[in-house]
């Protein structure tokens, strides 16, 4: 496994890259609160397939620098990083896998940069704001604040920042000007072939998110998951992974540069 830090826009990215160099990308995008550790079970099966699998710490999280704020709920700058990660990476073109905000971010790429995107999958990514969500960042705050376990385990992933890891995502969206967000208009823009994946015991949102992108992307291959949560790729790792690489394999070249 490669590990190794990018320079992008003043800042470094922290990225792992395994598989074959002359595989066909794929990118993984942590969820909100996460880093590219939430990937562990994926790389090794996505790697051994064939793929070049490459995970980073989205700018502000894990080993990446600090930041001072989150562009929500857009992911502007995180737009921005991410296509210069694929300039600087020689990437022309890759299939992207994003759980939770990672999954919106891709989504919000898929229709910014179309070209950049071959296959995406998604995975408990929210397109609106509900009760369910405002809740349930309520109840990580708490966690957050009155859990001496979790503030741990939170600063074992993002050391000396992890205080400013969570109130970046806190402020984000607990934002009163974001409680209105929905981006379901622009959902149908999506146009690369697309998996939309969600727990039907996901305790930080309803499936309505699934089944409202899947129903918008022309084409869109729908999983709600049984007895899985939020961290279904963790909770369910083995069904997850053989679905995703199904879903990969079937459109994607593996040598992609012959």
């Amino acid at each position: 496994m490669a590990r190794r830090y990018i320079q992008i826009h003043g800042h470094r990215l922290y990225l792992e890259e395994r598989g074959p160099a002359h595989g066909a990308p794929v990118l993984l995008l942590h969820h909100g609160l996460g880093s590219l550790r939430a990937w562990r079970e994926q790389v090794p099966a996505l790697a051994a397939a064939g793929l070049r699998v490459i995970a980073y710490d989205r700018w502000g999280y894990g080993k990446s620098d600090a930041r001072p704020a989150l562009s929500l709920p857009t992911f502007e700058d995180d737009q921005c990083d991410l296509k210069a990660l694929l300039d600087e990476l020689g990437i022309a073109q890759a299939a992207f896998i994003g759980h939770s905000d990672g999954g919106t971010l891709a989504l919000h790429f898929a229709i910014n940069h179309p070209q950049r995107v071959n296959r995406l999958v998604t995975l408990a990514a929210h397109v609106f704001v509900e009760p369910k969500m405002i809740s349930g960042i309520w109840a990580v705050r708490q966690a957050f604040e009155n859990d001496a376990d979790f503030r741990r385990r939170f600063r074992r992933v993002h050391g000396d920042k992890f205080e400013q890891v969570f109130q970046n995502w806190f402020n984000g969206w607990a934002r009163p000007a974001n409680q209105d967000w929905d981006m379901r208009p622009l959902l149908q823009q999506v146009g690369c072939p697309s998996l939309v994946v969600q727990g039907l015991e996901d305790e930080h949102a309803n499936p309505q998110h699934a089944m409202d992108i899947a129903a918008a992307i022309p084409g869109a291959v729908l999983w709600l998951a049984p007895d899985a949560g939020h961290m279904l790729q963790k909770d369910a790792a083995d069904p997850f992974n053989q679905k995703v690489l199904v879903f990969l394999l079937q459109g994607l070249p593996l040598h992609p540069s012959a």
